[in-house]
């Protein structure tokens, strides 16, 4: 007997050991090399020496004006895109609820965004907001909705440029909740609807008081997962403003990118990147509390 189970769990070692080693050498072993980097005055040179700073490069995060502000960034660019995403997707998933025919179709147009490439749809919203005339926004604006007096610097200013790149992330995001909320929706029992049409409720009162109540731990979940996204977002900045004009447009993870291949201080971007990861942690255990919480309130 305990031959027997000897052999099957070295069976199943030797099944995982090729995903295991995958996993250390592309995850563990980066994370500790990168960890070690942070902890250095990191030289590219293999000849050349790299002293242990310590916490330095961490210290120096702290009173980096550029660093705040490329935080802030990201912190507001995840909050207005995790919400607009999340409404829209509920919104979407409730419409197609309702369609009867060429529901297939509607949700693959939808879900369409979420797998086109991310240099793809930056470089299209790129264009769509060019500053010349010759921008669709810019031209539907000015001329076929005529609500501006003349075309916008939409990539050139901080505050404009913002629309750009947040609109870019909810439009690509809203496929993503519209799937969730899809499959949370299909699993809420068709007679709860029922029962409540018979007692005269109507659609806003089912919504409110049986559908939303119901996909409550599914919104949190998509929360938890836009918010991590979010914090992670670098393509849309890097090919629409390139993080300008003067650091005003940066996130953090394009912040770390100038640091360690324009600067060439791999130590502080290193150290960077370990505190957007605690960032990140700390947020989604309080969202994951909140989540708890919630339910042993409910």
């Amino acid at each position: 007997m305990h031959t027997s189970r000897l052999r099957h769990n070295l069976t199943a070692a030797l099944f995982l050991l090729p995903g295991m080693l995958v996993l250390f050498l592309w995850l563990v072993y980066p994370m500790l090399s990168a960890l070690n980097i942070s902890l250095r005055d990191w030289s590219i040179m293999p000849t050349q020496p790299s002293p242990f700073v310590g916490l330095q490069n961490y210290a120096h995060a702290f009173q980096d004006a550029n660093f705040w502000l490329a935080l802030k960034n990201t912190a507001v660019y995840a909050l207005v895109t995790v919400v607009g995403q999340l409404l829209l997707g509920l919104v979407v998933a409730l419409m197609l609820e309702e369609v009867t025919h060429g529901r297939v179709v509607l949700r693959t147009l939808y879900y369409l965004p979420v797998v086109t490439s991310w240099v793809v749809v930056s470089l299209l919203f790129k264009y769509l907001f060019n500053s010349s005339p010759a921008g669709l926004i810019n031209y539907i604006f000015v001329h076929v909705i005529p609500l501006l007096p003349e075309p916008v610097s939409w990539l050139t200013e901080a505050g404009t440029a913002f629309v750009a790149i947040d609109a870019l992330g909810i439009w690509k995001g809203v496929g993503f909740a519209m799937v969730i909320y899809l499959a949370a929706l299909q699993s809420i029992p068709a007679e709860l609807y029922q029962v409540a049409a018979i007692d005269g409720a109507g659609y806003f009162q089912r919504l409110g008081r049986i559908t939303l109540p119901l996909i409550f731990p599914t919104t949190m979940m998509v929360i938890v997962m836009l918010t991590i996204g979010a914090f992670q977002a670098y393509i849309p900045v890097a090919l629409i403003t390139q993080g300008g004009p003067l650091h005003r447009t940066e996130f953090v993870i394009s912040y770390m990118y100038a640091q360690a291949f324009q600067n060439l201080d791999f130590g502080y971007s290193s150290a960077l990147a370990y505190i957007l990861a605690a960032i990140v942690f700390g947020v989604s255990q309080a969202q994951l509390r909140f989540v708890k919480s919630s339910a042993l309130s409910g």
